[in-house]
């Protein structure tokens, strides 16, 4: 076990957390991460049905394990409808990020739920204090899917010196030393995304966990464009972070002409009917290099857990002291 505020808040073995991709952390991932000592997180889309929050939830549920949800704010002031689902869900924390949490942090707390909330700046972070955020997740552009313009380790150290509510790193943290390294920094624990992508409990496609496995860290591009093309009223200031393809190697930097062009908008509505990944998104951070293999979720928590213990009994060693953790 390595304890830390956050596993002795909700009772984890380790201080990872499964961050909520929409289309990829469905209730089975997030039930895997979480039996391997984690928090698994369910990710709910914009056109997410309510019905299904409550299907997913229920496998988390029926396998005696804590789970959260991850819902945009953005969405929710059009769909009250996905916080009502979620609520009656009963999860150990929600996030709630993309916009500004306030209305929504009055009703988890009545319902007795924690909320975590993603901060791209320090302006966000204001934002998250003025809500009565409970956690703090300090996502950096490196991350996967929709995310900021600054970098993980410089927004890490100033949220850590701008807050006293635990704080979760997000973006590159893909293993057991580099969870161990924002833990030595002062997180409370990592919130991570890409290492999931191609677990056998993911939603994903065999073909995207394949693309995911073959991809370097050179292979992603922070881009709007394919949010522009199918329509997504994504806030500009977050684009997202994808594998380079075919359509982004054509449209990035050209979103202003891709408004406006309908073959390249048919295009991306057929490229994601067919599963065509020359033309549709795989949503991955920097970290996608270190994602080789197709193995369980439970599989890689336990590792990142054993991994991150060893590097952090080594850490004494740069004091010159021979003593280890507790």
């Amino acid at each position: 076990m390595i304890k830390t505020p956050l596993t002795r808040w909700f009772d984890l073995d380790t201080p990872v957390f499964g961050a909520p991709m929409a289309g990829v952390a469905g209730g089975e991932l997030a039930r895997a991460v979480s039996l391997g000592g984690g928090l698994g997180m369910i990710g709910v889309g914009a056109a997410t049905p309510p019905e299904w929050i409550t299907e997913q939830a229920r496998l988390s549920t029926e396998a005696d394990v804590s789970f959260g949800v991850g819902l945009m704010a953005w969405v929710l002031a059009d769909r009250p409808e996905l916080l009502a689902a979620t609520v009656a869900a009963e999860p150990a924390l929600v996030s709630v990020s993309f916009g500004d949490p306030a209305p929504f942090v009055g009703p988890l707390h009545d319902a007795g739920i924690a909320v975590a909330t993603a901060v791209n700046s320090r302006a966000d972070l204001d934002r998250a204090h003025a809500a009565g955020a409970d956690v703090i997740v300090a996502q950096g552009t490196e991350a996967g899917g929709h995310t900021g313009h600054r970098s993980t380790l410089p927004l890490l150290q100033e949220v850590l010196a701008a807050t006293d509510r635990p704080v979760l790193a997000a973006g590159g943290v893909a293993t057991g030393a580099g969870l161990a390294a924002v833990l030595v920094a002062g997180a409370a624990g990592a919130w991570i995304g890409t290492p999931f992508l191609a677990c056998t409990e993911a939603t994903t496609s065999p073909a995207a966990r394949e693309r995911v496995r073959a991809a370097s860290g050179d292979d992603t591009v922070l881009t709007s464009a394919f949010d522009i093309a199918q329509g997504l009223a994504w806030p500009d200031r977050w684009p997202g972070r994808a594998l380079v393809n075919d359509f982004t190697e054509t449209w990035h930097g050209r979103e202003a002409e891709l408004r406006g062009d309908t073959r390249a908008v048919e295009w991306v509505r057929r490229a994601r009917a067919d599963g065509d990944l020359a033309a549709a998104p795989v949503y991955a951070g920097e970290s996608v290099g270190l994602v080789t293999a197709e193995e369980s979720a439970t599989d890689v928590v336990r590792r990142l857990t054993t991994d991150a213990r060893t590097a952090l009994e080594r850490a004494p060693r740069l004091l010159g002291r021979a003593n280890t953790i507790p």
